[in-house]
């Protein structure tokens, strides 16, 4: 059985909570969404950080929303080392024992302690999808990804269900990048 899923691109980005979104941007300021985003729930936000590193920044880091119990930074590997800092792969949330960086808004700073990741590539999916497909949350799959003349296998993708998600496999811009990834394009979920 086919099992074809949606290739997305994550480029870097931030998830801010709700303390430091009251330091970066003032006491009670709300996030303005840009666009929804793919994920149910989930938007870009008119407002951006600066990211701060030893070795260099990132000028207008865009925020995605809603708030999240604690700030995390996703970026690539390559941009981690663009600007000295450290990112652990690691599923969204897992930030306990990452490296931090400031982040600079117009109101104020941000000294993270933690938070700095690469995002573990993975496949969102509804429970329908998961049954479909014959996968469970947390199990872990590879997705081949043909026809840009850079064909591409990536292993060490784990499945996340939940009735909170829309079926799509999300991989950050070096990951892309090397697949010859576009936008609309499919992979194949292999085991």
């Amino acid at each position: 059985m086919s099992k074809p899923v949606l290739i997305e691109t994550s480029a870097r980005h931030i998830h801010v909570s709700d303390a430091d979104l009251a330091i970066l941007f003032g006491e009670g300021y709300t996030l303005t969404k840009k666009k929804d985003l793919s994920q149910p729930g989930q938007f870009a936000c008119e407002e951006r950080v600066r990211v701060v590193g030893p070795k260099g920044e990132f000028k207008a880091v865009s925020i995605l929303g809603p708030t999240r119990p604690a700030s995390q930074l996703e970026i690539s590997l390559t941009d981690a080392r663009s600007i000295g800092v450290q990112a652990m792969i690691r599923e969204s949330g897992d930030i306990e024992g990452t490296f931090g960086c400031k982040l600079v808004g117009p109101c104020g700073e941000v000294d993270l302690d933690k938070g700095v990741i690469a995002a573990k590539r993975h496949i969102h999916m509804t429970p329908e999808d998961a049954a479909e497909y014959g996968l469970t949350d947390k199990q872990i799959v590879s997705v081949k990804i043909a026809g840009t003349g850079r064909e591409t296998i990536f292993g060490d993708v784990v499945v996340r269900v939940s009735d909170k998600f829309a079926l799509a496999m999300h991989i950050d811009t070096d990951e892309s990048n090397a697949a010859g990834c576009t936008p609309g394009m499919t992979g194949e979920i292999i085991l």
